[in-house]
């Protein structure tokens, strides 16, 4: 009986070591084999070609991340941000709505931010603007769409992200926002208060490697972070993958042509599970609104797409706590909502 206890508990720990992930990975490439030979190239193709685009930035923001932790500047730059915490989420907003990164590319930057103890206010405002406006994409809408519905979605990008990084910084304190990465990639668990450790005045030592520990942090935190954002993005593409041959944006948006009331939540509704890439979306809703897709529900869909496809969620879900996932998924859902019918009642009332 004590051998087949001692057996049962090796196994068990034994299954309790195997990465998910890969498995998962592993799995769902033997499943695209078997089922639809023809796709896994191509399935391969895109999973390889993303990866290796994305990975300067994961390079990048892991090393960074690495960096600020073994010098002890992650407290710093966690004090500056929580200074001003209002400055710092427009800053945020507003970087965010410019800059070039689409909803699984701002992954790696969010778990750099917050691995160096940056607020999580700021981050999400960062977070959720980010993948809806860049200036290549403004310039590439303006002659599709003219330019009140690319200011309006420009204009919903710094609105959404600096709303939901006011909101997130007026309910900071609460349990279910505090300490939001897990303990995968450098959250402290249980074992913290409200309070951030990071906060704690900590000397910076800009030349950290002479010291063993410091060495050892940087190596610790740049292999579990890395090897974290490589496998999660490397599953969140392989769906996308299949996502983007099984179920095209044209199909999607078709179902949701029309003027009907609700197109818009039902807009929001199927683009926030959806994927929906910002620039092959331009030239389909704006074949649906000519038509007779409302804007507002287009505006809706190009928004929930680009905030929480199925791709990008699947990529931050084991970043963050439950909590803050799921909260990051509200904040999507209300602001696209929110932001898609203030242009509708703009287009029928002051249009």
């Amino acid at each position: 009986m004590a051998i087949l206890t001692e057996t049962f508990e090796l196994a068990r720990d034994k299954a309790r070591s195997v990465d998910r992930v890969v498995v998962t990975i592993g799995v769902l490439l033997l499943a695209i084999t078997a089922l639809a030979p023809t796709q896994i190239l191509e399935s391969l193709h895109f999973t390889g070609t993303a990866v290796l685009g994305i990975a300067p930035f994961i390079i990048a923001s892991v090393l960074v991340a690495a960096y600020a932790k073994a010098t002890g500047l992650d407290g710093q730059i966690a004090r500056a941000f929580s200074g001003k915490p209002v400055q710092a989420v427009l800053l945020a907003a507003a970087f965010g709505a410019l800059s070039p990164f689409c909803s699984c590319g701002v992954v790696p930057i969010i778990a750099g931010l917050l691995g160096a103890g940056v607020p999580l206010a700021p981050v999400m405002a960062f977070w959720l603007a980010s993948p809806l406006m860049d200036p290549e994409m403004f310039i590439i809408m303006t002659p599709v769409f003219g330019i009140e519905f690319t200011l309006a979605k420009t204009m919903a990008a710094f609105g959404i992200g600096m709303a939901a990084g006011l909101t997130t910084h007026a309910l900071a304190k609460r349990a279910f926002l505090s300490d939001p990465l897990t303990d995968a990639v450098g959250g402290c668990g249980s074992c913290c208060n409200s309070t951030s450790s990071a906060l704690s005045p900590k000397a910076v030592v800009w030349r950290f490697w002479p010291d063993p520990a410091r060495r050892s942090d940087f190596a610790d935190v740049s292999r579990t972070t890395g090897w974290f954002l490589f496998k999660w993005l490397t599953l969140a593409f392989l769906l996308e993958s299949l996502m983007v041959a099984y179920i095209p944006a044209e199909s999607v948006g078709a179902w949701l042509g029309g003027g009907n009331w609700w197109t818009v939540p039902a807009a929001v509704l199927v683009g926030v599970p959806t994927y929906l890439n910002g620039y092959a979306a331009i030239p389909t809703v704006a074949a649906l609104i000519d038509m007779g897709m409302a804007p507002g529900a287009g505006l809706a869909f190009m928004i929930a797409g680009g905030i929480t496809s199925i791709p990008a969620a699947m990529a931050v879900y084991p970043l963050v706590r439950r909590p803050v996932f799921f909260w990051y998924i509200f904040m999507g859902l209300v602001g696209s909502l929110i932001a898609a019918y203030l242009f509708q009642a703009y287009m029928v009332f002051g249009g």
